[in-house]
C-alpha cells in the first residue's frame, strides 16, 4: 500500500491545500480511511480520556495486545481477524476487571491476563502454516486498506460506545474521581469498571485500524493527556481529546498521502510533538510563575 501511494502521488504536494485537499478526496479509499479515521479519533478521545483518568493505560495497551492473540485466532480458524480481535479484547476486559476491583491495584491482574493471552497468540500463528498476513496488518493497522463494509460496521460500534458514554457518563466520572466515595453513595464501581473495561475493548477493536496494536497509545492515550495538562473541566478535557486525536489522525492521512511513509508514523509522531511542546511550556510557564514569586517576596 505505501509503495502504492509513492506511485500514486510522486508529484507530491502541490502547496495549494485546497487543491491539495480535493486531490486527496477524489479516491475512493481515501474517503473511507477519512471517515474511519474520523469515527476512531472522535471515539478514542473521549473514551480515552476517562482510561487517563481512571490509570487504566496500562489496560489499553494490554488489551491492545489480546486483540492479536485473538486476530491470530481468527486466521487459524479461518474467520475474520477484526471479529477474534473484538472477542478476546471483551473476554480480556472481563477477566482484567473481574480480578481487580480497584483501578489503582489491577496493574498485576491485567499483566496476568496480558501474559497469558500473548502465549495463545504465539501457539496460534505458529500453529497457522499459511501466511498470517491479515492478523500481522493488525499489529500496524491498516487504515488504507479500509472497505465501505468496514465503515458501516466501524460506524456502528463507535455510535454504541458514545451512547453508552452518555448514559453512564455521570457515574463514570464519578467512580472515576473518587472510587471510595462514588461506591458510598450508592455506585456499583465494580459493575462500571467491567463496562468501561469493555468500553475499551471495543473501541480498541475498532482503533487498530488506524494504528495498529503496538501504537494503540498514539490515539487511547497519548491525546487524553494532553488535554489532562491543559483542561481545568472534564468537559473541556473531552474536547481538547478529541480535537487533539481529529487533526493528529487527519494530519497523518494528508502527510500519508503524499509522502511514502505510513499513516501511524504520522499519528504517533504528531501527538507525541504535541505532548512534549505541551510540557516544554507548561515547564516554562512554572518556572517564570517561581521566579516571580521569589521576587515579590524579597521585596
Amino acid at each position: 500500500m505505501v509503495e502504492f501511494f509513492a506511485t500514486l502521488n510522486n508529484s507530491g504536494f502541490s502547496y495549494n491545500l485546497l487543491s491539495d485537499l480535493q486531490n486527496m478526496w477524489q479516491y475512493t479509499f481515501m474517503q473511507h480511511a477519512l471517515e474511519v479515521g474520523t469515527i476512531v479519533a472522535v471515539v478514542a478521545g473521549i473514551v480515552g480520556y476517562f482510561v487517563v483518568t481512571r490509570r487504566l493505560s496500562f489496560a489499553a495497551h494490554a488489551l491492545s495486545h489480546v486483540g492479536f492473540a485473538g486476530a491470530a485466532g481468527a486466521v487459524l480458524i479461518g474467520v475474520n481477524p477484526l471479529t477474534g480481535l473484538l472477542v478476546f479484547t471483551s473476554a480480556g476486559g472481563l477477566a482484567m476487571a473481574a480480578l481487580g476491583k480497584r483501578a489503582a491495584s489491577r496493574d498485576v491482574q491485567i499483566g496476568t491476563v496480558l501474559a497469558f493471552m500473548m502465549g495463545l497468540g504465539v501457539l496460534f500463528i505458529n500453529l497457522y502454516k499459511g501466511y498470517a498476513t491479515e492478523a500481522y496488518s493488525i499489529l500496524f493497522g491498516e487504515i488504507l486498506g479500509i472497505s465501505k463494509t468496514d465503515v458501516l460496521i466501524t460506524l456502528a460500534m463507535g455510535l454504541l460506545i458514545l451512547l453508552i458514554m452518555a448514559i453512564v457518563y455521570r457515574r463514570l466520572l464519578f467512580s472515576s474521581l473518587d472510587e471510595d466515595v462514588s461506591e458510598a453513595k450508592g455506585i456499583s464501581v465494580l459493575g462500571i469498571s467491567i463496562l468501561f473495561m469493555l468500553l475499551i475493548a471495543i473501541a480498541t477493536s475498532i482503533a487498530v485500524q488506524v494504528v495498529g496494536v503496538l501504537l494503540i497509545f498514539a490515539l487511547m492515550v497519548t491525546p487524553a493527556a494532553i488535554a489532562q495538562r491543559l483542561a481545568h473541566k472534564p468537559s473541556q478535557g473531552i474536547i481538547i481529546s478529541v480535537i487533539t486525536a481529529l487533526l493528529a489522525t487527519w494530519f497523518g492521512l494528508f502527510m500519508a498521502f503524499y509522502i511514502p511513509y505510513p499513516v501511524s508514523f504520522f499519528i504517533t509522531s504528531s501527538v507525541f510533538t504535541v505532548y512534549i511542546l505541551v510540557r516544554i511550556f507548561q515547564s516554562i510557564g512554572h518556572s517564570k510563575t517561581s521566579i516571580d514569586e521569589s521576587i515579590s517576596v524579597t521585596s
